[in-house]
């Protein structure tokens, strides 16, 4: 069994033939794109208001990630309660109505403002994020699940990179508020398009019903459920281990666009967005060249182990090096170590869990990536403001412990996820 091939359609086959997936991936293509024009503003207005404190400026992560962790149980539930195309446009206008409140007001001088609109913006993206990963499996059949996943993670990680690019470039020429401006017309655009879309579940038979108790109670059994499912809670761990040291360098890649001059790339939002640039492309260019890979069982044991390692080793790389177009490089292919490890195991949770169970999986997984992000951010932030290690030297503990957490994968998982394939 262990050359078995499991097909799956082509990239531009599966647009072709399933417009309903192709509505979908180009609604979050634009809300990804603007979503880094507001990204970069919050950093760059949390130091603006702090001085450039590392650990105000890490903070914006680590609000982001410590919002999304408590709520990502409650909204994958709701997936499971509610319609899902409703709970995606719902969220979209609310974060529409957010934005513009606060650009209107002109309140965004000082850290706590900062730091609210990040924590009010997230609302509106963890009652997104798993009603669109519940979605998925309702308009995808299983065959196309895993060119899907690849194309959504493809499209998250271009919007990435041409977002962080341009609003590097439009803010550092026009001004945070002309970011912003941009950030909420892709909502209501991104609305729009979802609003055209078809139910998409849960179906009648599968809708939850009952008060406040029965949710909580929902909660609990989906996390029994996973418990009870090895081969569902190791995959919903991995994203959470790739965030160990992940968390970490994302944060630190914006002091090195901050204070580092990467070949003709000034500094500042332009260096910032041209080092999340080379981010995006990466965490896209991984699940598309290693596609094939993931369908040939005999490597899919061993695909999760391999990807963050390699995402550990390419950032020790990093912390060695001179800063320059190397860097860049470096960040391409750690980034897309990441990106295969990041697609392949949504696309096995999305086959394993039936359709009932998904919206609170995909919330169990949001919410452990997001707090183990929060945690390694701040962290972060914490070792540079009270300079217990260099920039350079925290770059080597993150790749380390991706490396490590990549040689227990391989070691413990691996050996598990082969037994139940050929099982």
């Amino acid at each position: 069994m262990g050359g078995i091939v499991l097909t799956s359609p082509g990239y531009l086959e599966l647009l072709r033939s399933n417009k309903t997936f192709a509505r979908l991936w180009g609604s979050n293509m634009i809300l990804y794109i603007g979503d880094w024009f507001t990204v970069l503003a919050m950093f760059l207005l949390a130091g603006d208001a702090t001085d450039n404190s590392p650990l105000a400026i890490a903070g914006v992560l680590a609000v982001r990630s410590f919002t999304f962790a408590p709520l990502e149980p409650i909204t994958g539930m709701l997936a499971d309660r509610y319609p899902r195309k409703y709970l995606m446009i719902i969220a979209n206008l609310f974060s529409f109505v957010i934005l513009i409140s606060f650009i209107l007001t002109g309140i965004l001088n000082n850290l706590f403002s900062v730091y609210a609109l990040t924590i009010l913006l997230v609302v509106g993206r963890a009652i997104y994020d798993p009603a669109g990963t519940a979605y998925l499996p309702t308009i995808c059949n299983e065959e196309e699940l895993l060119t899907a996943n690849a194309l959504v993670s493809g499209g998250w990680s271009a919007s990435m990179g041409i977002g962080a690019g341009l609003a590097g470039f439009i803010i550092s020429e026009y001004g945070w508020e002309t970011g912003l401006i941009f950030d909420s017309v892709t909502f209501l655009i991104a609305a729009f398009v979802i609003s055209t879309l078809p139910h998409g579940g849960p179906d009648p038979n599968e809708k939850k019903t009952g008060g406040l108790f029965s949710m909580f109670r929902e909660i609990f059994s989906g996390w029994g459920f996973i418990i009870k499912r090895p081969e569902i809670s190791r995959i919903v761990l991995a994203k959470g281990l790739w965030a160990t040291g992940g968390g970490a360098q994302i944060f630190l890649l914006i002091l090195i666009g901050m204070d580092s001059t990467l070949g003709e790339i000034s500094t500042g939002a332009a260096g910032i967005g041209v080092l999340y640039m080379a981010r995006g492309f990466g965490s896209g260019f991984g699940p598309l060249v290693t596609r094939p890979l993931m369908a040939v069982q005999r490597y899919t044991p061993y695909i999760i182990g391999i990807s963050l390692g390699g995402a550990g080793i390419f950032y020790t790389g990093i912390s060695y090096l001179e800063w320059g177009m190397i860097t860049l490089v470096l960040v391409f292919f750690s980034h897309a170590c990441s990106g295969t490890s990041w697609v392949f195991s949504t696309t096995l949770l999305q086959r394993r869990t039936e359709n009932e169970w998904m919206g609170r999986v995909a919330g169990t997984d949001n919410l452990i990536i997001t707090l183990v992000m929060g945690i390694s951010t701040i962290s972060a932030g914490y070792i540079i403001e009270e300079s217990l290690l260099s920039l350079r030297e925290t770059l080597l503990l993150t790749g380390l412990i991706q490396i490590s957490v990549g040689l227990l994968w391989i070691l413990f998982s691996s050996p598990k996820e082969k037994r139940f394939l050929n099982g």
